[in-house]
């Protein structure tokens, strides 16, 4: 056959070989990796600034160590995103870099199309927080569909409730209405309380002897913690000491308000959560640390491709 005639060509023999050293060359000498970070001392004081405005103390030697790692890679993601081209695709970043530009040029008349090729002329997309956050957002969303996390399972829920099953004991809870009597009428206290009694006044009957209170007058299925921050931990102390019994008239007890006559309604005694209660929850917290697991598998995945100097 004709082409077989070709196979014994010298060119064709140069082009294979040519082609088989290319090959080898770039596996066994392949280029250089891109270079990310370090993070110049600025950014890092950045870092430090923004954790003591957080928390109210600087970082310690190890958080400032783990922030640094975390800024590179989202500098990492920003610089995979920006290879793949994101931002030539993302309808946000189009409008965020128009916007950009129409700031810089209120009078232009250009239009939207142009005005985004000069802004990647410029490369506004490069120092835009907004942009950055948002093609990092789209490379998290890009590793996760590549590498999804793994499905949470009802036996893995079961286990979980066990091991944290005391987070999720469930206080008691009180439920009440109020009559309340500020500083400036307590001298007409026991005069109120009889009125009450001789009269037999319900919850809502004796209301109209109440001084006016802020945050209301009816409390249903409240902790102890809930009703300490409308009443103060010494009126909670009070009330929980008494062993409320429930239709009945308690108090008065004071509270740093003034004093208050208490109609308790209902006491749910103090119980460990059952599974069905929490389940929702704790499916919600497995599936975010699997998020967080695929994740950080496909980031280590992604940083072999490069070179990170911390």
């Amino acid at each position: 056959m004709k082409w077989l005639g070709y196979l014994h060509k010298p060119w064709l023999h140069f082009l294979v070989l040519g082609s088989v050293l290319y090959q080898i060359q770039i596996t066994v000498f392949p280029g250089p990796k891109t270079v990310i970070g370090p993070l110049s001392a600025s950014r890092q004081e950045a870092l430090q600034q923004q954790w003591l405005s957080s928390f109210g103390q600087p970082p310690t030697a190890k958080q400032q160590a783990q922030l640094i790692e975390d800024e590179l890679d989202r500098d990492l993601l920003f610089q995979h995103a920006l290879e793949l081209r994101l931002h030539l695709q993302d309808g946000i970043v189009y409008d965020q870099l128009i916007r950009n530009m129409r700031f810089l040029d209120v009078d232009t008349d250009k239009s939207n199309s142009e005005l985004f090729q000069a802004a990647l002329d410029m490369r506004l997309h490069l120092a835009d927080e907004v942009v950055k956050r948002r093609l990092i957002d789209k490379m998290k969303q890009r590793l996760l569909t590549l590498n999804p996390p793994i499905e949470v399972e009802e036996t893995q829920i079961a286990a979980e409730f066990i091991v944290r099953k005391h987070e999720f004991y469930r206080s008691p809870r009180y439920s009440f209405t109020h009559v309340f009597i500020n500083s400036e009428r307590e001298a007409e206290l026991d005069s109120i309380i009889k009125t009450i009694q001789d009269q037999q006044l319900d919850a809502r009957a004796a209301r109209y002897l109440s001084s006016p209170f802020m945050s209301g007058y009816e409390f249903q299925a409240q902790t102890a913690e809930q009703l300490a921050r409308n009443f103060g931990a010494v009126f909670i102390s009070d009330l929980t000491k008494t062993a409320p019994v429930v239709d009945q008239w308690h108090g008065p007890i004071r509270s740093s308000f003034g004093w208050h006559y208490v109609w308790v309604s209902a006491v749910e005694a103090g119980r460990d959560a059952r599974l069905d209660e929490v389940a929702p929850q704790l499916r919600r917290s497995l599936e975010v640390t699997a998020r967080e697991q695929a994740l950080q598998a496909a980031m280590v995945a992604l940083r072999s491709n490069y070179e990170v100097r911390q």
